[in-house]
This record gives structure tokens, sequence and C-alpha cells, in this order.
């Protein structure tokens, strides 16, 4: 046991001294009381209360003047869809507009090429909803309206703070266990906390959706098929929240 406390005093003096420098700890003090260095990770999983989705229209006309006329006209349709759905303003975005030649690939005499045969107009917005059991009926309705580019659902919590708060705690309460043991194993009778470093990350699991694709512009093409009614065929699943906490103790008599 004074091998593996003698150990844990040096590998600590060297990783730990600049944060217990910062407390104002004597050469001596650290030559007596040896640190140690805890890192213990915290996943909790919640089930989203959010969902963004990406719905666009793209028209074509032989004119760019009529493209984009024709797509003011229906995606003011799908927009009305959205609003109707009681989501406000703030959450709706402009993903983003385009312009451009609309071709069509044509052989003549065995040899390929492009014919221009128009132009074609898009406009895409991104639409963050909380009502999640409600998204496939949403769906079917802006395809419905006349969206026929439909990408996500993307999951996420809304407030994220107060599961980080709960992880945070259970770690730091994990922590403080496992340096006790540490230093009862070595004799002293408890630990001191010195300092504490945490990063956080987050990201979905068991998420799965099925049902909805990204229509090509390239060509006309009809709605995307919507998910079947039973289930809806979107699983939010679930969003992990990871805090890992880095802790420092002094072992203490």
């Amino acid at each position: 046991m004074l091998r593996h406390t003698l150990f844990a005093c040096a590998a600590s003096l060297a990783l730990a001294s600049p944060a217990a420098a910062q407390l104002a700890a004597s050469p001596d003090q650290l030559a007596t009381t040896p640190l140690v260095t805890v890192q213990i990770s915290e996943q909790l999983r919640s089930a989203p209360d959010e969902a963004t989705i990406s719905v666009g229209v793209t028209s074509r006309a032989p004119t760019a003047k009529a493209a984009l006329t024709k797509n003011q006209a229906e995606m003011t349709k799908v927009m009305a869809v959205i609003r109707a759905a009681g989501i406000p303003d703030r959450h709706i975005q402009t993903d983003g507009v385009s312009l451009s030649a609309d071709y069509r690939y044509e052989t003549v005499n065995g040899v390929g090429e492009q014919k221009m045969i128009g132009y074609q107009a898009g406009n895409t917005v991104r639409v963050k909803t909380s009502d999640i059991d409600k998204l496939p009926d949403l769906l079917d309705r802006l395809a419905s309206a006349g969206a026929n580019s439909i990408y996500g659902p993307s999951f996420a919590i809304g407030d994220p703070l107060p599961i980080r708060a709960r992880a945070k705690k259970q770690a730091m309460d994990r922590g403080l266990a496992e340096a006790r043991e540490f230093a009862r194993n070595a004799g002293f009778a408890d630990v001191q906390l010195l300092s504490v470093q945490d990063s956080v990350s987050y990201r979905g699991t068991d998420m799965v959706v099925t049902g909805l694709r990204q229509m090509s512009v390239a060509a006309p093409a009809p709605p995307p098929p919507m998910p079947e009614r039973s289930g809806g065929g979107i699983a939010p699943g679930q969003i992990e929240t990871g805090v890992t906490l880095t802790l420092l103790y002094r072992m203490i008599r």
C-alpha cells in the first residue's frame, strides 16, 4: 500500500500541480498530501421535445419570371399550412432560394446532349415544431399543399440545461465516491475537492426515420410518400446528454 500511495503522489504532482498552485498549496503540503484525479462520464437519455424539418417547393416554367411567380404562389400554399399548424414565425426560417436553368437530356443521332427547356425556381424553409405526435399529419398536409422536397425530421431537446445539471450532479457524486475509495485504500480519512473541469456532448440515439427523403430537383417528381398512420413511421428515440468531469482531490488525514 505504501508503494501505491507514493506512486499516486508522484503522478498527481506531475499532472496536477498547476491547479494545486492556484490554491496556494505549499510544496511541503503537496509532498505530504497525495492528490488523486478522477475522470467521470455520465450519460442521461431523454425523449426529444422538438423536431425540425426542411420543406421546399421546386417550380418549373419556360421563363425565369414565370418560374419565380409560380414558385411564389406554390410556396404561399405551403406556408399557409405551416402557420395553420400553429407554428410561430420565430420557428420558420428560409433555408434557401434558387433560380437556375432547366435542362432535359436528349439523344440526337446517337449523341447525347442537354437541351435547355426553361427555368426552375426553388424555395426551402426550415420549420421547428414541438408537436412531435402530430408530425406525420403535418407532413401529409404539406405534401398535399404542393411541397415536393421534404427532409428530416431531426430531433432535439428544447432546454437541455436541467438534464445537464442532473448529469453533472450524478457525475460529481460518483467522482467523490471513487476519490474517497482511493483515499481510504491509501490510509487517508477523506478527500478535499481542489478543481473541476467539464465538457458536455449531445447526440441522438435510437432514432429511426422512414418514409421521408430529399426529392431530386433534376426532374419533376411526385410528393414524397408520407408515413403510415399506424405509428407514423417516425420514432423520435432519445437524445443522450453526456457530461465528462475531471475532478482533482487532495487526500486528507
